[in-house]
């Protein structure tokens, strides 16, 4: 038969009020009593159905995502994939916003955030560069009880609860891996374009790659990154001014958006298909550059996990539940021409 409150109430010697107050972290119990209820849960094997506690309080989780308003394919994909899952059982009995904002202005970041703190808010997903001002925020979210995650890009200086997202360095590592073999032995320069080198996504990508190619293919020369800022037309001027002032080009790692900036500058420089291409993210248009040579292989995460997985772990913070560490490691797919998937309809 299984533990119940009371079986723990009469374990330890307090009254049922006092277990309550403990499971449910409420102030006004002495340290002392605390741990002998904690120990009668432990000898006892007392495992607290959470759902069905949340349900009699009908209690209702209000979860903010902060995503950065930019025209990439992915982080549609992705607003759309949170949106899914929060109508699903992962976000039973939740309430989930998704704000967009401004990706260079953290300032306006943590004002998006601040107008939603008197609902109250129970969790918030934030992916945005490495600032001082997303840093702060982070530190007033955890000081007032949200549960707070890093969502693809980390900020391992704040005091957030988990990191939800690939492992970057080793991603990095990975394209590190592709572009040596693709291009071969002849020695040649790698162009990099990141969105901006103060999102740690791009700075660990960066340095996975770079430890890659002085361990396996010295030959190959990385270049200094070129910042696109997830923008198009700056991607595509940024990298034309490079392949127009280097020599020896032969492989492009595209680390973050504004991959159709890197097409359109190969396309232009007569270089599509003639010059290695790594990408990040499955999208209608790197599907199509997969297709035509334009784009060797692309390094992809997936949306819809990455959502789940933010969800789950934010509950499970606000639950004061174990994290499952397997479900909610984000494996790093690998997409070439040969293995891409249906697209779906």
């Amino acid at each position: 038969m299984r533990p119940t409150v009371i079986d723990i109430a009469r374990e330890a010697g307090v009254s049922l009020a006092t277990v309550d107050r403990v499971l449910n972290a409420r102030p006004g119990v002495r340290e002392k009593t605390v741990l002998a209820v904690n120990d009668a849960i432990t000898r006892l094997g007392y495992v607290r159905n959470v759902a069905a506690a949340n349900l009699a309080r009908q209690r209702l989780y209000r979860f903010v995502f902060v995503l950065p308003d930019v025209q990439s394919q992915f982080l549609q994909a992705l607003r759309m994939a949170i949106t899914e899952v929060a109508r699903g059982p992962v976000g039973e009995a939740s309430e989930v916003l998704i704000l967009t904002v401004p990706p260079r202005d953290p300032h306006a970041l943590v004002l998006a955030v601040e107008a939603c703190l008197d609902l109250p808010l129970d969790g918030c997903a934030i992916m945005a560069n490495e600032t001082p001002e997303v840093r702060d925020l982070v530190v007033r979210l955890k000081a007032q009880g949200t549960a707070v995650v890093s969502l693809i890009t980390d900020q391992p200086q704040a005091p957030r609860d988990h990191f939800v997202g690939i492992d970057n360095v080793a991603a990095g590592r990975t394209a590190g891996v592709l572009l040596g073999r693709f291009a071969g032995p002849a020695p040649g320069k790698v162009a990099v374009v990141v969105s901006s080198m103060l999102a740690r996504d791009m700075v660990d990508r960066r340095f996975g790659l770079d430890l890659v190619l002085a361990e396996r293919f010295p030959h190959l020369q990385s270049l200094p990154s070129l910042e696109g800022h997830d923008d198009r037309d700056l991607t595509e001027r940024v990298l034309s001014a490079c392949l127009a002032a280097q020599d020896q080009v032969v492989a492009v790692y595209t680390a973050g958006a504004g991959t159709r900036g890197v097409t359109d500058a190969l396309r232009k420089a007569g270089l599509a298909g003639k010059v290695v291409v790594v990408a990040h993210e499955l999208t209608g248009h790197t599907r199509e550059a997969l297709l035509d040579g334009t784009i060797h292989a692309v390094i992809s995460q997936d949306a819809g996990h990455l959502a789940r997985s933010a969800l789950r772990v934010l509950r499970a913070r606000i639950d004061r539940l174990a994290i499952d560490e397997g479900q909610e490691r984000i494996r790093i797919d690998i997409l070439i021409r040969e293995n891409l998937p249906p697209e779906t309809p």
